[in-house]
């Protein structure tokens, strides 16, 4: 969610040197990006642990001598290494105690007015000067990366003209995220049945066992690739998708990233501030009054998912289907 903001630094910096620093899952996901020169992997539980860690990440940032930092995260922990390491211009929001560390601090953002994630992180830009257009969400898939994706698709015998849908039932964060294997299952052999498709299950290693569940549940093959692909695998893997079920996750951002049309179900997370942030996406999710709760197991019914049904979804995803195809009949129209 804060690629819109880099590709903002980009436009307002063309020629700088912008450098990624980074958590190494977040690293990957940005090796390679249009918008960045270079990524540095913050270590937080390795290399970088502690306050000898810190001090050591302080000195690779002053080694490289930047100008400015920019800093996304509101914790007092991002500040302290930038302020450290001397950067002469350190900008971010005041949060967390941390305003002396800042000499471009931004006051907080009221809890009023709530806005999408990505919009606030381009507030911090707007509120230093730094304006301009609004870059939609933005990843990169390798042309090597989308070669090994069409070869182990075509082990599958999944070809280039099938239509692909992709279902991702894992969420982190505790178990409140995620809608039920039974019911991702029904919603997948109601689509392959309706549109055709092939159908691929997507995941990590924690997430095998629900991808299994739900494999063996379905009555139409499908393609169990959870917990086998690495995160840029797992970029390319999506990137071929038509069309991508999935809930509340990370998944869902690169997606929304990757420009395939989604259909993202929301529980006890508040969907107006990380909805999917892509033209062809739609939210299922039900008026509960414990929702948005933000918890990471229900202490209750967990009504805010056992209300949404498989139908539903697929609903969801035929309007949204029609969304997509209906600026392609109007170009048939027109030609």
């Amino acid at each position: 969610m804060t690629t819109p903001a880099l590709g903002r630094l980009r436009d307002c910096f063309p020629k700088a040197r912008i450098t990624l620093l980074a958590t190494p899952l977040v690293a990957r996901l940005c090796s390679p990006h249009p918008w960045v020169d270079e990524v540095l992997v913050y270590q937080r539980q390795g290399h970088h642990r502690g306050l000898s860690g810190r001090l050591r990440l302080t000195a690779e940032l002053r080694r490289r001598r930047f100008d400015m930092a920019v800093l996304f995260p509101n914790s007092f922990d991002a500040a302290l290494p930038p302020w450290l390491a001397r950067i002469p211009r350190r900008i971010g929001f005041r949060n967390d105690g941390r305003g002396l560390l800042l000499n471009l601090g931004v006051p907080p953002l009221p809890k009023s007015g709530v806005t999408h994630q990505s919009r606030n992180y381009l507030t911090l830009l707007d509120q230093v000067g730094l304006t301009g257009r609004i870059r939609p969400q933005t990843l990169a898939v390798t042309a090597a990366e989308e070669a090994w994706c069409s070869e182990t698709l075509q082990r599958a015998e999944i070809g280039p003209q099938d239509l692909f849908l992709g279902i991702n039932p894992g969420a982190t964060y505790g178990s409140a995220k995620r809608w039920y294997p039974e019911r991702f299952a029904a919603v997948g052999d109601m689509l392959a049945q309706r549109w055709g498709v092939k159908v691929v299950i997507t995941g990590g290693p924690d997430e095998a066992a629900i991808a299994e569940e739900i494999a063996r549940t379905m009555t139409r093959p499908t393609l169990n690739l959870a917990g086998k692909t690495d995160v840029r695998q797992l970029l390319a893997i999506i990137k071929r998708c038509n069309f991508f079920i999935t809930n509340d996750s990370g998944p869902m951002h690169l997606a929304a990233a990757l420009k395939v049309p989604l259909v993202a179900i929301f529980g006890p997370t508040d969907h107006t501030t990380t909805y999917p942030l892509a033209d062809h996406a739609l939210v299922v999710r039900q008026n509960v009054d414990c929702s948005p709760c933000l918890k990471r197991v229900c202490p209750i019914d967990h009504r805010c998912m056992t209300r949404v049904t498989p139908e539903q979804v697929v609903l969801a995803a035929e309007k949204l289907r029609q969304q997509v195809e209906a600026p392609r009949s109007e170009l048939n129209r027109t030609l």
